[in-house]
């Protein structure tokens, strides 16, 4: 039986992460992994690692490396990821990527690609500072790029009750693109190294990057 898919997207605060998961989700049938997701359905699972989670959180601390990969492992176990897994937020470092691999190694998979999502850094900044969501269901929308086809009504699920994050400005946004690059740089050179980087233009529309995006998936499926 072909193992899992394992794909790892990475890309700073506006890039589309979360757009182009969906999609993948809904043209592959894969499953979007986030690290706090994980958390906190570990917690409200009262698996053992989560359990180690929930003592970490609750004593104010952060939660360690093997402790995220306990979870992410009991998480790859169960049925609704059979297809495969697409991780965001994990691996953070250089050092979690070794980790990742020598987890996956011991089932007989691996890091199939991590795609790495390229953008302008100030363009980056328009986009982010005009982003807002469907309070309901949490669908995306912009003030320019993608605003529901009726106003005020969210066209996944019909609310109508949308929100911003309050750290989406143009000063906080700068700031956590300059964090972004120093983090994952180390990543972008540890994933060339394996030969599974690939590198999307992000700043084109959603439809282009899908399609790329999916000759990426649908070739390393079939391997």
């Amino acid at each position: 039986m072909t193992p899992p898919t394992v794909l790892i997207l990475l890309g700073p605060p506006g890039a589309g992460k979360g757009t182009q998961a969906r999609i993948l989700e809904e043209d592959f049938g894969l499953v979007q992994l986030s690290t706090g997701d994980l958390l906190r359905s570990a917690v409200a699972s009262g698996s053992a690692a989560g359990q180690q989670a929930r003592a970490v959180m609750e004593a104010g601390g952060l939660v360690g490396d093997e402790i995220v990969l306990a979870i992410l492992k009991d998480r790859m176990q169960q049925p609704d990821v059979a297809r495969g897994i697409i991780l965001d937020g994990f691996p953070r470092t250089d050092r979690q990527a070794a980790d990742l691999d020598a987890l996956l190694a011991a089932s007989g998979q691996r890091v199939d690609a991590a795609i790495s999502l390229e953008v302008d850094d100030e363009a980056m900044v328009g986009r982010v500072a005009g982003r807002y969501t469907c309070g309901s269901c949490g669908e995306g929308y912009h003030d320019t790029f993608k605003q529901p086809a009726a106003a005020g009504v969210c066209d996944k699920c019909g609310g109508t009750g949308f929100k911003r994050r309050a750290d989406d400005t143009a000063e906080t946004v700068r700031e956590r693109l300059k964090a972004y690059h120093a983090q994952t740089a180390p990543l972008i050179s540890y994933y060339e190294g394996k030969g599974v980087l690939q590198r999307i233009d992000a700043m084109g529309d959603i439809a282009a990057i899908r399609q790329t995006l999916g000759g990426i998936v649908a070739g390393v499926s079939a391997q």
